[in-house]
């Protein structure tokens, strides 16, 4: 079967490079160590492929050699991170198990996190520093592949460097299994368990279990198919000194992808290599990804960014304002202040609107005996607007002097003008020469200003 285009593999590299990014902040409030250091040691891998993929693309130049120093550290370093990772979440997982005391001190929590820093920090460090001891050149460049560190295949690379993925698998599948078995034999405190770890629920226990699981699954297989092809016949060399493992060491090998695609044991360990950590990736994400508090934090980026450039994310609107000032504009209270009506969601009747008691208005409060006011009459629809009004305008005025005045924000402009001529009594004729008449004013009824 052949290869994918080496163009793909950056396409998903980089795209796993975010996927461990972007949940990367509120585990990291949580103090997850473990997912932490798994999501920045799986980021970091892919973040690097990617550029190796893409510089090195047909091409085995030498384009960066200190880049190249520091690319082959980390790879060094990744063969352990992520099973040490795994080591630190069943760990924990383990220790969440047989808890005893509900609450955790400070310092216990300072302790877990110092002990899980040493494992997923100082064994790669360690690794990275082992590992100059069995290296017999300063790496190899691979076209379409980028840089790659060089082990000499000798006795002593094996204590030093290339057991350690297995042992480190293995140690990790222990406490799963213990922890598998402290979770069965004490499921009924579970809850109590887990509330003693801030920023821990039961599904996170479960998919943090599953993730390191399936890393175990993956570990020990492959670090042991590695060890069966390093082990064949004729492949183990024999340990001299130190001076005749590290003769040349400045040497860099140049190998073109004709080559090494062709070669079994390159083309599976260098490609094996590079899609797995693009697999941890997919899977970490995976669990966690789409999870509720993944879900919560998309929320809070949308509608913060959304909020930056202007586009509202609440569709929210009071209930029966709008509709009653656009479906009745021809309702008006005394005072000529047009409010909005509301209606009761109970049983419609047959008329459109009916007065009532239960008549609701924002920030006015209506007496029972307000109703003695207005006349029952029923509502048609072809009657004026206005007739209701005129007629009873000047009794209601020495009570509407003695009415507080409506704050702005309630009252609301109608959408017509009506314009009533004001009614006064008749004035006494003198006997003098009347002046001219002046025209009588008139006022307007839009939101209760006089003109």
């Amino acid at each position: 079967m052949g290869l994918p285009p080496n163009h793909v593999y950056s396409g998903f590299s980089f795209v796993g490079f975010v996927m461990c990014a972007v949940p990367f902040y509120w585990h990291l409030e949580a103090w997850n160590t473990g997912t932490c250091l798994y999501m920045a040691w799986t980021g970091l891998g892919c973040l690097m492929q990617f550029v190796n993929s893409v510089v090195w693309d047909r091409n085995m130049i030498n384009k960066a050699p200190i880049y190249c120093d520091i690319s082959t550290r980390i790879q060094v370093g990744l063969n352990v991170a992520i099973p040490a990772c795994s080591l630190c979440i069943n760990r924990r997982l383990y220790k969440i198990s047989t808890v005893k005391a509900v609450m955790i001190t400070r310092a216990e929590k300072r302790r877990a996190v110092l002990v899980d820093l040493m494992i997923g920090l100082g064994i790669p460090i360690i690794q990275m520093a082992l590992q100059y001891v069995v290296e017999g050149h300063r790496f190899d460049i691979f076209e379409d592949f980028g840089p790659y560190f060089f082990t000499w295949n000798t006795t002593p690379a094996y204590p030093l460097s290339l057991c350690w993925p297995l042992a480190i698998g293995c140690i990790s599948l222990v406490y799963c299994c213990m922890t598998i078995f402290q979770f069965y034999k004490r499921r009924r405190q579970f809850s109590e368990m887990i509330s003693s770890n801030r920023g821990l629920n039961q599904s996170r226990y479960l998919r943090l279990m599953a993730l390191s699981l399936i890393e175990i699954l993956g570990t020990i297989p492959i670090s042991s198919y590695g060890l069966y092809l390093n082990t064949r016949p004729g492949e183990i060399s024999k340990w001299k000194s130190w001076s005749d493992t590290h003769f040349d060491y400045s040497k860099v090998e140049q190998i073109a992808s004709v080559l090494w695609k062709n070669e079994h044991g390159s083309r599976v360990g260098l490609e094996l290599y590079r899609w797995s950590l693009v697999l941890c990736a997919f899977i970490f994400f995976g669990f966690f990804g789409f999870a509720d508090e993944a879900r919560k934090h998309y929320r809070l980026v949308y509608t913060s960014l959304a909020s930056r450039i202007g586009i509202s994310t609440t569709s929210s609107s009071l209930t029966g304002s709008s509709r009653g000032i656009s479906s009745y504009p021809h309702m008006s209270s005394k005072g000529g202040v047009t409010l909005p009506v509301f209606t009761s969601s109970g049983v419609r009747r047959d008329s459109m609107l009916s007065f009532s008691d239960k008549l609701s208005i924002p920030s006015i409060s209506v007496a029972t005996d307000f109703k003695t006011d207005f006349k029952s009459d029923p509502y048609s629809p072809s009657e004026s607007t206005a007739s209701s009004s005129v007629t009873s305008f000047d009794d209601e005025k020495p009570h509407q002097e003695n009415k507080p005045a409506i704050p702005a924000s309630v009252v609301t402009r109608p959408d017509n003008t009506l314009i009533i001529p004001s009614v006064s009594a008749p004035r006494h004729i003198p006997d003098t020469p009347e002046s001219p008449i002046r025209p009588t004013s008139t006022f307007t009824v839009d939101a209760g200003t006089a003109v």
